[in-house]
């Protein structure tokens, strides 16, 4: 009898699972296509002028593989570049201008201080260099990190993009460093996982889905400047998506896709180094809620790891109905992931592996709660903040 009941369990939660992944590939937006990449759009007569601002903090390492990338930019309108070194040890101010130094668009190093309670160093750093721009009066804003390199007609094709649309914000998915082992592992999930949670053709609809990627934002400066950013998400960690949010709450119109010519040169050769990407920011993903993160947990469990589970206990039992549903969950499963491989170039047999890839998720966001309320929050480049909110909260 009671074997009975857990065989029915088994098969039950399996069918649930697979229910899941049926409303996922079907109802979640295809969030598992990769085809989402610019809109169409055409030259504007006349190229609006655009100021582009980089914050960068301890970038010596990675600046020579991005910051020539900008400065070499082949755009036809009037675009400088503002560097702001937030408080680097390194010398990253002084590497930035010596590579300005082999021409390109004008640079100009700032320093805006330490960050005052309630922001984070970025978007304090981001605020400084807007400040900057500002005397410039750019109709665009171009917010990118240290380690984002461009193609020459990157910022070309995003203000095109921008006008053609009427979009406000438009912004594009760097493709990330996957190199090592654990890169191929954990990297190409993780914009899986963004995917999923923000599907792509969402964004730029009516609805409430808002979202963006932090290293490549062409922000329109008059919606900065009406929806208050920075000024109003000074304490978000998980600064896109809550400046996306900010700009579609005040009615603007948001665009964000897959980058074809943008590229992090960010390297993440362990497992510790992606560990500390993920974990710095995944509890605040959940807004430090305790059931936000027990439904998340389990979530995760009965999508990713209970398919595998099923087969596998279906399988030792001699209890086919668990093993076939089990199954036919996780070959959806690798289905939907496969597109996303192909668009990072990497072998297709690592798609089956995705449940040991969330596993690792999973832990890694426990960790993230783990560590809030051990009073260390989301650290990251010797600053911690002990409770950042993901959204603003503000008008």
């Amino acid at each position: 009898m009671v074997q009975t009941a857990r065989v029915s369990a088994l098969v039950w939660t399996a069918a649930g699972s697979l229910l899941a992944w049926l409303w996922l590939l079907l109802c979640q937006g295809f969030f598992w296509r990769t085809d989402v990449r610019l809109p169409p759009r055409g030259e504007p007569e006349v190229w609006p002028s655009v100021c582009v601002v980089v914050p960068a903090r301890d970038e010596a390492a990675v600046l020579p593989a991005a910051l020539p990338s900008l400065l070499a930019q082949d755009y036809p309108g009037r675009a400088e570049v503002f560097l702001v070194d937030d408080g680097s040890s390194d010398g990253t101010g002084d590497l930035a201008r010596e590579l300005a130094r082999q021409g390109g668009l004008p640079l100009t190093v700032g320093s805006p201080g330490e960050p005052p309670a309630g922001w984070t160093g970025k978007l304090w750093a981001v605020r400084h260099g807007i400040g900057l721009a500002r005397a410039r009066e750019p109709e665009y804003l171009l917010l990118t990190d240290a380690d984002i390199a461009h193609a020459p007609d990157s910022l070309r094709e995003l203000v095109a993009a921008a006008r053609s649309g009427g979009f406000d914000v438009v912004s594009q998915m760097a493709r990330l460093r996957v190199e090592s082992v654990w890169e191929r592992l954990v990297v190409p999930a993780f914009v899986y996982f963004f995917a999923q949670l923000y599907p792509f053709r969402r964004i730029a609809g009516t609805g409430r889905t808002a979202a963006a990627a932090g290293g490549c934002v062409l922000l329109r400066a008059e919606t900065a400047e009406r929806a208050r950013i920075p000024d109003a998400i000074r304490h978000a960690v998980i600064d896109d998506v809550a400046l996306a949010r900010a700009v579609k709450h005040g009615g603007g119109r948001v665009w964000l896709g897959l980058a074809e010519r943008v590229d992090s040169v960010r390297p993440y050769p362990r497992l510790h180094d992606l560990w500390r990407m993920v974990s710095r920011s995944a509890y605040a993903q959940l807004r430090h809620n305790v059931a936000l993160l027990a439904g998340t947990v389990a979530g995760l469990a009965l999508v990713y790891l209970v398919p595998p589970v099923a087969v596998l206990a279906g399988l030792a039992t001699g209890r086919a109905p668990a093993a076939v549903l089990g199954g036919l969950a996780w070959l959806v499963m690798t289905g939907t992931y496969v597109p996303m491989l192909r668009y990072y170039r990497q072998p297709l047999w690592l798609a089956p592996l995705l449940p040991f890839t969330a596993f690792l998720y999973l832990l890694m966001t426990v960790d993230s709660a783990v560590q809030h309320y051990r009073g260390r929050g989301a650290a990251w480049k010797g600053r911690t903040y002990a409770r950042p909110d993901a959204v603003p909260d503000e008008g």
